[in-house]
C-alpha cells in the first residue's frame, strides 16, 4: 500500500479551515478519516513502529486524534498505552493521563497531525510538572508549519512519519 497516497485520497479536504494554531489553511487533512479506516490505520502503525526508540516503555496518545494511533501502535509493538487528556476529568479519578502508569517510565508521545505543536506543548508541560520526562513525539503528518521548531524550543524532538509535502506529492 502506498500509505501517503492513501492518506491523501481518504482525508484531504480543500476549502477554508481554521487550524488549532489559529492560522487558516485551504488544505485540511481530516485525520479521523484515516484513523477510522482499519486497514490504513494498521499500515500507518506498522510504518511508525520503527520510529519508536529502543527502551521506550509507554506510548502516550494525545486526545483525541492520537488515541486511535497509540492504540494501534500498542497492538503492533506490544508496548502499553496511556491516553493523555487536554484537561483532567472532573469525576472518577480526576486524572489527565489514563491507562499505563507514566511515573518513572520512558515515554514517547503520539499525535496524528502537527501544525504548531501547541497541543503537544500543553501535554509536555503537564507531564514534566508531574516528573514525567518527555523528549520525543511521533506524528503521522508534520504539516511543516513550525511545530518541529516550536517543540525543539522546549527540548522535544518531533519525528513525522510523513510531511505535508510528502503527502501532497505522493504518486
Amino acid at each position: 500500500m502506498n500509505i501517503p497516497k492513501r492518506i491523501r485520497e481518504v482525508s484531504k479536504l480543500t476549502g477554508d479551515f481554521l487550524l488549532r494554531s489559529g492560522k487558516r489553511s485551504n488544505v485540511y487533512f481530516d485525520k479521523y478519516r484515516f484513523e477510522s479506516d482499519p486497514v490504513l490505520l494498521k499500515a500507518i502503525a506498522e510504518a511508525m513502529a520503527p520510529l519508536i526508540p529502543a527502551g521506550t516503555e509507554v506510548l502516550g496518545g494525545l486526545e483525541m486524534g492520537g488515541i486511535p494511533i497509540v492504540t494501534m501502535l500498542s497492538q503492533v509493538t506490544g508496548l502499553p498505552a496511556a491516553f493523555i487528556r487536554k484537561e483532567a476529568k472532573e469525576y472518577g479519578t480526576c486524572q489527565y493521563a489514563e491507562g499505563a502508569e507514566l511515573k518513572g517510565k520512558k515515554i514517547v508521545l503520539i499525535e496524528d497531525v502537527v501544525s504548531s505543536g501547541g497541543a503537544i506543548t500543553d501535554a509536555v508541560e503537564k507531564l514534566r510538572k508531574d516528573g514525567v520526562p518527555v523528549d520525543l513525539t511521533l506524528c503521522v503528518i508534520d504539516r511543516e508549519t513550525g511545530g518541529k521548531e516550536n517543540l525543539a524550543a522546549i527540548n522535544v524532538e518531533l519525528k513525522g512519519l510523513y510531511t505535508f509535502s510528502q503527502i501532497e506529492s505522493a504518486e
